[in-house]
């Protein structure tokens, strides 16, 4: 069954990630992803005010990473207005404030993991109240038992006010893909920011399900071997890219001015 699964995947993915002849292509590139993604999330009805951030990893230096500034609307984030950052919280390139909080947090786990290069995180309406609750989703669908496994529940710190909160955070996150922050809100990861921001969507949508789900009756869960067939599938790199896709080619179609 596993293995007819992971043809079934193969055949669902039609493309790839782009390969770049230089690495200021690749730079364009993640920060075109970049403001889709906040426009996508702004669409979804993610924002919230001052609130929410999502970061990639500057190609060519580590050490630095991309983000939205503080103040534009998610709904009209364009490239020419996000914000180079280093770790020691410099700004590099940019003329508009950051969220300090926000980049604490995205700083420690961008270096205490460096296979990740994007992470998403939103004060979501479902997100928001599931996180109230301190539990993993459960796999109680398909889709969230794509996450089985991939969840860090985080009590500590409640707000990073300090470099030091920002590295127990990312200690508490592990090496998980997603993250609930409890009483905050969610955060995903990816090695790209499409892939992140597919993490996201798939973690807001599971939260509504379940607590939809828990206010009829009780939810039937997935054995474990099956979600854990689910990861391995469903929840690989490649499918979280592809999968964003269609939202990406959607806003391109609608939103030509993110890319000023």
């Amino acid at each position: 069954m596993a293995g007819d699964l992971e043809s079934d995947r193969r055949a669902l993915i039609a493309s790839k990630p782009t390969a770049f002849a230089t690495v200021d292509e690749e730079r364009q590139h993640r920060k075109e992803r970049l403001a889709g993604v906040c426009r996508v999330f702004g669409r979804l009805g993610y924002a919230d005010g001052l609130l929410g951030h999502v970061t990639v990893r500057d190609p060519e230096h580590a050490d630095r990473f991309w983000m939205n500034p503080v103040g534009v609307s998610f709904r009209q984030l364009k490239v020419s207005q996000l914000v180079l950052v280093g770790h020691d919280g410099a700004v590099l390139d940019g003329d508009r404030p950051i969220n300090p909080v926000g980049f604490r947090l995205h700083a420690a786990l961008h270096a205490a993991r460096p296979e990740v290069n994007a992470v998403c995180h939103m004060h979501s309406l479902y997100g928001k109240t599931w996180s109230s609750l301190g539990r993993c989703l459960d796999p109680i669908t398909q889709d969230s038992a794509v996450l089985f496994g991939q969840q860090a529940i985080i009590t500590s710190p409640r707000v990073a006010l300090t470099v030091e909160d920002g590295k127990e955070f990312a200690t508490h996150f592990g090496d998980k893909r997603v993250g609930i922050q409890v009483g905050h809100g969610l955060f995903s990861t990816g090695h790209t920011v499409d892939e992140a921001a597919w993490w996201f969507i798939t973690m807001e949508t599971s939260c509504h399900v379940q607590l939809m789900a828990e206010a009829a009756g009780a939810p039937v869960l997935w054995q474990p071997d099956e979600a854990h067939m689910m990861v391995a599938a469903l929840g690989a790199p490649d499918f979280g890219w592809a999968s964003f896709q269609p939202f990406w080619d959607e806003i391109v179609a609608t939103d030509p001015d993110l890319f000023e």
